[in-house]
């Protein structure tokens, strides 16, 4: 009784939302990758369980949306076309080549321009966390279609974001990431690195490489190797401890990730790994309000 109800809650919940963002009615589409990420993995999971093929063509609708729209340049922009710079045909595949903005209301600052901390917040551009939950999103739904297409993608924008969001500083230190980088990619934003950014995409990416087809079956296939021994190198030392309830929350996310990563055997280092999981199952368990975070 207990899970039906929770099931028609999720069901209202999905419904309104896909009214209010524009994806059924014919309504001007209204796009955030953020919440659009859980968004197509929750139709996914509405398919799964109830059989509605509804559900999945609202996920695959908006997954479509998003890379129509995100994938593009904003219409009080005065460029046009994909924000990769491929002309027409050619955006279309793959639609992730050039990332997906984020969707604020307002378009992003120009270079030069001063910041304004409070005004960043509402302004457009790319954030690095927000683009690897919509490589989440992407596997999940090739992982329920069948359609590698779907991991394709996910894979060209893990290889897209890895290269325009790390960076070698010049001081020959450690590699390190950018927070948040302008529409087009060509300059960052907001310089500093998030906290979990770096594990958020090691984990990223170690997933989207365990569900990749066998080299001998597609020799072509886009590998992610060498990004994950980059990122792998960006962790090492690192403190992922925090109070913020969004970091909490990923760091079990992660967490749980690891242990399915390891249920298949996909890391070949197990007790390693399973140190690793302790670790942020251990951080995580050592946040505690008034605690302060611990800075990237």
């Amino acid at each position: 009784m207990k899970q039906n109800a929770a099931r028609e809650m999720v069901r209202e919940l999905m419904a309104e939302f896909a009214h209010l963002t524009g994806l059924v009615d014919g309504q001007l589409p209204r796009r955030y990758l953020w919440t659009d990420a859980f968004a197509v993995c929750n139709f996914l999971d509405l398919y799964l369980q109830t059989g509605e093929d509804k559900y999945l063509q609202l996920a695959l609708r908006l997954v479509d949306q998003v890379h129509h729209v995100l994938g593009r340049h904003r219409v009080d922009d005065p460029r046009t076309g994909w924000i990769s710079g491929l002309a027409e045909p050619e955006g279309e595949q793959p639609p992730t080549r050039g990332g997906l903005r984020i969707g604020k209301v307002l378009n992003e600052r120009k270079p030069g321009e001063p910041i304004d901390e409070r005004l960043e917040w509402d302004r457009d551009g790319q954030y690095y966390h927000y683009l690897t939950k919509w490589m989440h999103a992407l596997s999940q739904v090739s992982r329920v279609t069948g359609e590698a297409t779907y991991l394709h993608w996910a894979i060209e924008l893990a290889k897209t974001a890895h290269t325009s969001f790390t960076y070698q500083p010049s001081s020959s230190g450690p590699e390190r990431m950018v927070w948040k980088m302008s529409i087009d990619l060509s300059y960052p934003l907001v310089p500093s690195m998030g906290q979990h950014d770096p594990l958020d995409g090691l984990i990223t990416y170690l997933q989207l490489q365990a569900t990749t087809p066998k080299e001998a079956e597609h020799p072509t296939w886009p590998d992610l190797r060498a990004e994950i021994a980059d990122m792998a190198g960006i962790c090492a030392g690192k403190n992922w401890a925090t109070d913020d309830p969004l970091g909490l929350g990923g760091l079990l996310a992660n967490a749980y990730k690891i242990t399915q990563l390891i249920a298949h055997q996909s890391l070949k280092q197990l007790t390693c790994w399973r140190r690793y999981w302790m670790l942020l199952w251990w951080a995580a368990s050592l946040c505690q309000p008034g605690r302060p975070a611990v800075a990237g």
